[in-house]
Formats: structure tokens, C-alpha cells, sequence
């Protein structure tokens, strides 16, 4: 079910209309590379080349396929352009314990304060004692 779930999710976003986000010239760039290839049991990969620049490639892989935790691990990378000019290029797995991107455009939080880290420690250091209640 999982799979069904997560490949609903992938054809939704291909089918997308993004029309509105790009330039009108850009919403009807050519494809100049389209593959696809799936397998009965699961296992996926596509790519695809426009020609405004976006690349995007996955590869999907069922792990534990026999089992009642099977699941979708989905392996991707999308490169483009941004309107400003930026060159974006984006990794990303998704899999059981969700979505996790990673590219250099991406927000990262700031540091943990010092105070912080050394209470964490603190209270891994001495956890709370056990009381037993008596009846």
C-alpha cells in the first residue's frame, strides 16, 4: 500500500502543471531526454532532460518486498536554474523515515547554543531517579 501511496505522489508530481511558475517561453521547452524503466516487482528509474536546463533522474528499490514492512526507498537528484539565475541542484532520498533533501540552496538551522548543549549532556548524565510507588 505504501508503494501505491508513494508512486500516486511521484506520477501527481510529473503531471503537474507548473505553468504558472515558469516563464511562459519555458513552459513549453522540448524534452530532449525522457527514459523510464520499471520492473514487476517494484524497482524503478527514470530520467529526464528539458531544454531549459532541468535534469532530473530517480531510481526506486522495494526493500524487504515479501515482507509486511516492505517499503519504497526512492534515490533522486534534480539540477535547474533559477529564475535568478542561481544554478540549483538538488539530492534527495525518500524512504520509510520520510523526505530528506540536501542541496547548498537550502536553509540550515543555526547552531545549538552552547547552554543548551550542556544541559542535553547534563540530563543524559543523570537521568531521573525511579520512584516506586507503594501501595
Amino acid at each position: 500500500m505504501k508503494f501505491l501511496v508513494v508512486l500516486a505522489v511521484a506520477v501527481a508530481c510529473a503531471a503537474a502543471d507548473v505553468s504558472h511558475i515558469v516563464k511562459s517561453d519555458e513552459s513549453q521547452a522540448p524534452i530532449l531526454r525522457s527514459d523510464y524503466e520499471q520492473q514487476p516487482e517494484g524497482h524503478f528509474q527514470y530520467a529526464i532532460e528539458t531544454g531549459n536546463g532541468i535534469v532530473s533522474q530517480a531510481e526506486g528499490v522495494v526493500k524487504n518486498p515479501a515482507s509486511e514492512n516492505a517499503a519504497l526507498e526512492v534515490k533522486g537528484t534534480v539540477r535547474y536554474t533559477a529564475p535568478d539565475g542561481t544554478p540549483i541542484s538538488l539530492e534527495y532520498v525518500a524512504d520509510e523515515s520520510g523526505y530528506h533533501p540536501t542541496g547548498s540552496h537550502l536553509p540550515v538551522p543555526p547552531p545549538i547554543p552552547e547552554q543548551i548543549l550542556r544541559a542535553q549532556k547534563f540530563i543524559a548524565d543523570h537521568p531521573a531517579p525511579i520512584v516506586k510507588k507503594t501501595v
